[in-house]
């Protein structure tokens, strides 16, 4: 099978981090130093991920101009062009329906999706592991799932037996997942939200998960980027 290749989500416009994402993509902005995309970057590098496809939209063209085409790191990075503007982004769902082609050529082999804001010391080695049991058809997803931070004190689901489910809402999606493409397949390029679409394969107990209790932040805010 081919190697398990990455989207990282980067089409959104941040408005939590305005003024400085009125004129930088959130993922380009730094982070201790380091653009908070090359945090998931070399994350997903450790982990073996050579391939990666970054969606873009708002300021799409920083992106490239920026992160190159990975030569030079010894990896590839494609892009998936939404459009130019927040208006034309596609949400989750709809940016990896657009993306699906460049993510799993062959149709079969899972692939990775995580946000382009986040930092955390998660090891993506679990989910390169997670590839075959998907392609098995064991699963058609396996999401990460962190405690409930204070800026979503409400959750999203639960964890039950290793299997996702939509209540309580006892823990928070960390928007790092490992999926099958083949629950994307006919599903249109359009803008679309990952949930409540994804809710039906986890109600019929599609969906694994596991917890994440080590370092994991969300960077809404111009504050949290200069946070020890």
């Amino acid at each position: 099978m081919q190697s398990v290749r990455a989207l990282i989500l980067g089409a959104g416009r941040g408005k939590r981090m305005r003024p400085l994402s009125d004129s930088t993509p959130k993922p380009l902005l730094r982070f201790h130093g380091k653009r908070m995309i090359d945090w998931q970057i070399d994350a997903l590098i450790r982990a073996g991920v050579r391939d990666f496809v970054v969606n873009t939209a708002h300021l799409a063209d920083q992106f490239p101009a920026q992160l190159g085409d990975g030569h030079e790191r010894g990896i590839t990075i494609r892009y998936s062009k939404e459009g130019d503007s927040e208006e034309e982004a596609l949400e989750t769902l709809g940016g990896i329906a657009k993306a699906l082609p460049l993510l799993s050529p062959d149709g079969v082999t899972p692939f990775i999706v995580a946000a382009g804001d986040i930092v955390t010391e998660f090891d993506y080695s679990r989910l390169t592991a997670r590839a075959d049991a998907l392609m098995r058809g064991d699963a058609d997803a396996h999401l990460v799932l962190v405690p409930n931070p204070a800026f979503h004190a409400a959750g999203d689901m639960a964890l039950e037996n290793g299997l996702v489910r939509r209540a309580p809402q006892a823990l928070t999606f960390s928007s790092i997942g490992i999926y099958s493409p083949r629950i994307f397949k006919g599903v249109p390029a359009v803008r679309a939200k990952l949930f409540p679409w994804l809710y039906h394969f986890a109600d019929l107990g599609r969906v694994t998960g596991e917890l994440f209790t080590g370092e994991w932040r969300n960077i809404g805010t111009p504050e949290q980027l200069n946070e020890p």
